[in-house]
Formats: structure tokens, sequence, C-alpha cells
């Protein structure tokens, strides 16, 4: 070998060992601490009851992992299922699953978790996907395919987004300890383990440091349960949380003007609006569409936004989300109290009338009494109902609820699927229906053509505001609080997600 070839091999050889071996991932380290504004519920550990709502999410995306799943820059990434495909007919849709990923309990996940979480779904949609669904097969361990009765445009919004259905829970350990027992101690297969849960006070997880996608940073995460605004703010200041979620009006200013400390407002997919229950109630004020436009009219959406979230929140005359896939939009409902007056008055109610109860999410029971005051000046009398949101949208779901109701999602999704669960009558969230409108729901279902399903789609929406079903309020501006200790919070990180995400990426700053 001459000197000129082997100087350079030298120099290489030089290099390398100055590199030395590639570093391990660092261990995680340190603690976040969340204050969040709802009481926690066990039923959301476990993916098989996901209730067509995001709150539960807050914890899925830490426990658990799903074959696609939103994820920064890409609404549907492989995560458990490394790749997928569908046929041309569009009939079948085979899922390869990622070499390598586990639950907590080290098991590997296999195809048959996979079918078994479908199978064992029960939530939002579910009857949407099993009467579609013809079979899951599982070839081998690490594959799964999925044949459907017939093509099915939205198949994989419906099982990798809008519902929990993609989220893969361990077959052999659910079938030992049982639904109840799963939720007491729920083994998943994402970035956190399950540590301890305290109900009314705090849900502990540590870093599972197998996770396939990448070790966490933060070793380990606490929500605290603490409804009061002005608690969560004063948790904040004292270094107690590092994470507060909703910090609304004065508390989200004082956040804003405090330093150390930051507001992060984020416009959600989180569409707020009131639910008429009783308008297919023969002889109910609510039936009656002059009514129920005259409710649309007495309130100052304007006036409520920057109350609430500061302006932030975007007003809206529909429930469907302007990014949504397949999103009409509706025109905005004026403030005119002197109209619904008028309204009442041909309806038959000049002096007003008895509206009956107002349920709400308690932790916005305070649009709720703007909303309540505003319709008392003009005559509508409503008496506002606060119920804690799992006991609320249990109540919801089962159709407990009536007169008025105060309903919202940040769910992931489209048109369809937000249509599916509140507005056609067999939905999950639905009181009622119209013959018209679920007619063109099932024919859009079934529709391939993108371009024909969308003026489906737009019609029903537009058939929506034509009834007054509705009295929509805004997409939620959503306002939190975070701490100085925090290098990476993971809000707005997931598009249109509400809560901090992916827990794997969050970050603590160097001490």
């Amino acid at each position: 070998m001459t000197r000129r070839a082997v100087f350079p091999l030298v120099v290489a050889l030089l290099l390398l060992g100055s590199l030395g071996p590639t570093p391990a991932p660092a261990a995680p380290e340190g603690q976040l601490t969340w204050a969040v504004h709802v009481s926690i519920a066990p039923t959301w550990f476990d993916p098989a009851e996901t209730p067509g709502i995001i709150t539960p999410y807050m914890f899925l995306y830490a426990l658990h992992d799903a074959m696609l799943k939103p994820m920064p820059g890409n609404a549907q990434a492989p995560s458990l299922a490394e790749s997928w495909s569908a046929s041309k007919d569009g009939l079948t849709y085979d899922f390869v699953l990622r070499k390598g990923a586990k639950f907590h309990n080290g098991e590997p996940v296999t195809a048959d978790d996979v079918k078994f979480s479908f199978d064992r779904y029960k939530g939002a949609a579910a009857k949407s996907l099993k009467d579609r669904v013809a079979a899951v097969e599982t070839p081998d361990p690490g594959r799964v395919r999925f044949r459907l009765k017939a093509p099915w445009p939205d198949f994989l919004i419906f099982y990798t987004s809008a519902t929990g259905a993609g989220w893969i829970v361990p077959k052999k350990y659910v079938e030992k300890v049982g639904d109840d027992g799963y939720k007491k101690a729920p083994v998943g297969a994402g970035p956190y383990r399950f540590v301890s849960f305290n109900p009314g006070i705090e849900l502990v997880m540590e870093a599972f440091e197998h996770y396939w996608r990448k070790t966490p940073a933060v070793k380990r995460l606490v929500f605290r349960v603490v409804t009061d605004d002005a608690t969560r703010l004063a948790m904040l200041k004292r270094g107690e949380a590092d994470i507060v979620y909703s910090m609304r009006g004065a508390l989200g200013e004082e956040v804003a003007r405090t330093p150390g400390l930051k507001l992060s407002a984020i416009v959600l997919p989180a569409n707020q609006w009131l639910v008429f229950a009783d308008q297919w109630k023969p002889g109910s004020p609510w039936a009656d569409r002059r009514v129920r436009l005259a409710a649309n009219l007495a309130f100052d959406r304007k006036a409520i936004n920057q109350a609430e979230t500061l302006g932030h929140s975007r007003l809206t005359g529909s429930m469907i989300p302007q990014e949504f896939e397949f999103a009409w939009t509706a025109p905005l409902y004026p403030y005119d109290p002197a109209k619904a007056k008028q309204l009442l008055a041909e309806a038959g109610y000049p002096n007003g009338f008895d509206g009956g109860e107002y349920f709400i999410d308690t932790a916005y029971s305070s649009v709720g009494e703007a909303i309540a005051n505003y319709w008392k000046v003009v005559g509508i009398r409503a008496q506002l109902r606060p119920l804690e949101r799992a006991a609320f949208f249990a109540q919801y779901r089962d159709k407990k609820l009536r007169n008025v109701i105060g309903s919202g999602t940040a769910a992931f999704g489209n048109a369809a699927t937000r249509l599916e669960a509140f507005v056609h009558s067999k939905g999950i969230f639905a009181y009622g229906g119209y013959p018209d409108i679920d007619g063109l729901f099932d024919e859009q279902a079934a529709e391939l053509d993108r371009k024909k399903r969308e003026v489906t789609l737009h019609k029903i929406q537009q058939l929506i505001h034509e009834k007054v079903m509705y009295a929509p309020i805004w997409e939620l501006g959503w306002l939190n609080g975070v701490g100085p200790r925090v290098a990476e919070s993971g809000l707005g990180l997931i598009p249109m997600h509400a809560y901090s995400a992916p827990y794997e990426d969050l970050k603590l700053k160097d001490r």
C-alpha cells in the first residue's frame, strides 16, 4: 500500500476512534406535573370505551398506542402498524405490525391483540364499525386484515382517528383481569406505564424505556385533579404544577402577564354548541323552529368569547370544525335580542317561557351562566345544571338529559364522523333526527366519489342550519398555562389535539 493511500485510511480510523461508540439514549429524568380541569374517570384508561370526545386521549397517548394515530406532521402516522395497504376495490385493508413493539408487561404486540381490541370495542361509532366489517383476519402474528362488507371510504378515519378501536390492548392480560380489573391497572403499549390512581386526587405514570419510537425524556408524569380554576393558577405560580389546563378569562390574562409563565392559546376543532333535546317532543317550546332561532339570536357570542377566552375562540355557525374534511361554512348568527323577542311573540310566548334545565359540563359552567343570563333578558328562563365531565357524557350518551344540553367535542375525524355521532338519529349522542338528513347521511357513507360525497355532506349541514337544530357557540380557543421548568410542553405539537402530546417528546429545561 502506498503512503498516499495509507494516510487517508489512518485519518479515517482516528476519526472513528475519536467519535467512539454511539451513546445510549439518556435515561428519563425528572417529573412533570399537570393540574387538570376535570375529574379523571377510570373508563378513560380503556380504549374500548372512548365516548367520542377528546378527553380520554389525554391518557391514551401516554398509556397506549394505536395502529395509526395523529402525530406531528401526519394525521395517520404509522405506529403499531408500520405500514398498511388497501385493495383497489376498497374491500380489504392489510396492516403490517411493527416488529419489536411491546406492552408494558413485556409481551409483544401481535395480530391477536389487534383483533381482540377491535372485537371488544364498544365506544363511539362501535356499531358503524362492526356493521361494516365482515371479518378481521390474522394470517400470521405480524399481519392483520380487515374485510369490509362494502367499500367504505371512511374506514380508516373511523378506525384510526374518530374512535378508540385502533388503540391496542393486550389480549391475555385483559382476559386474565377482566374489564373492571383492567381499568384499575391498565397495561398498554405506550411511552408511559401506569403506576397508581387515587380517584379525585391524581394519576401517576412512569416512562416505559422500551417504547419503540423513543425513550421518553421525562421519568414521571403526574396528573392532579384540580377542578377549581383559581387553584390551578395558584399551583402554577407556586411551581406545584408545570402545566395547567383551561385558564380562561382573567386567569388567562394573569398567566400572560406573570414573569416566567407562558399562556398557550390554541384554536381547536373543539366545537361547542347547544342541543335542543326536546325539539322532537310535541308541545315543547323547543319544538318550534322560531323559538330555537330566538335562542340563537339572544346571546352575544363575541362578548362571551372576549370574556371567557380573550377573543381566541373562532366564532362559527356550525358544529363541524372548519378544518375538517367536508366542512361547510355556515352563516354566523348575529346578536339580535329585539328579533329574538319578536320571534318568541310570534311563537306564542310574548312573555317568554320556562326553558327547563340546561345541562352542561361543569368545566364550562361559566359559559353556560353567560348564555342563560342573555336568555333571561329576552324571556327564556333556564336552570343551569352543571355535571362532572364523566357523569355528564355518560348521561348524555344514555339519553337521560333533556331540554337544553351544552354539547361539544374535540375528537379527531371529519364532517361525517361528527354527523354520525351527534346528528344521525341513531348516533350515540343523538336525541332524535330527521328522515331527510338520515337518508342523505346513509347515501354519502357508501359513495366513493369524493366530490359527490362533499356535495351530500354539505347539503346535510345546510339542512341542519335551516332547521336550526342547534345553537353553535364557537371553535374553542383553548388557553393553558405553562411553567418555567418546561422546555417542551407538547401543546400544539399534534394539530387539532387539545392536550400535551406526544408525551415521549416532552422535555424539562436543564437545571
